[in-house]
């Protein structure tokens, strides 16, 4: 992989190769050393970049956010106040779209995600970046007609992740379902939040 000239280029890459990393070989295969190696960058370039280990930590979950935000943001996102069939759509294609083409960024998603229990600095950075996509689906099913948003959004977030756990690392990881079962679950979840 070629190293790019700018800083922006050189922080991006380390933190794309973190990532792999951790979904290569988990928490524990992330080092600094690791990193340059991986990236084929000078001994001493991620350390310049994150001095300590949760600073490359926070650097991973900087990147990560990032990347989920490409992903689970469909191209066109349909109108909520078309009601549930037209937000299943959306979110539908999002989810179809991280669980078939990017399953290596769930398994280091889940890296993070338990060494955020373990620590609370990391999790507390952990918790900023998930409000970047946390707040965004209040605002749209509050728009979809939702009576309690917050409750809700609690539903739909832990609906997700038991779906995207179950079909990278759990019992179902070799059955990711299509986009029209997905699209079928979400329009059941949804019309039973949303119904008057």
């Amino acid at each position: 992989m070629p190293v790019r000239n700018t800083g922006a280029g050189r922080a991006e890459l380390i933190a794309d190769t973190a990532l792999g990393l951790l979904a290569e070989r988990g928490m524990r295969g992330l080092t600094h050393r690791a990193v340059d190696e991986a990236a084929g960058l000078p001994q001493g370039s991620t350390s310049n970049q994150a001095r300590t280990r949760l600073a490359l930590l926070e650097v991973a979950v900087r990147r990560l956010a990032e990347r989920e935000a490409q992903v689970l943001t469909p191209d066109e996102m349909p109108d909520p106040r078309g009601g549930p069939d037209a937000l299943a759509d959306g979110l539908a294609l999002a989810l179809h779209r991280y669980l078939t083409r990017h399953r290596q960024l769930l398994v280091a998603r889940y890296e993070l995600a338990l060494e955020a229990t373990r620590r609370p600095e990391l999790r507390e950075f952990f918790d900023a970046a998930g409000r970047r996509f946390r707040d965004p689906l209040t605002a749209l099913v509050t728009a979809a007609g939702s009576s309690s948003p917050d409750r809700h959004v609690l539903s739909l977030v832990a609906w997700c992740d038991g779906m995207m756990f179950s079909c990278v690392a759990g019992s179902f990881h070799d059955a990711v379902p299509g986009i029209e079962e997905l699209r079928a679950s979400f329009r059941e979840l949804l019309r039973g939040m949303l119904a008057p």
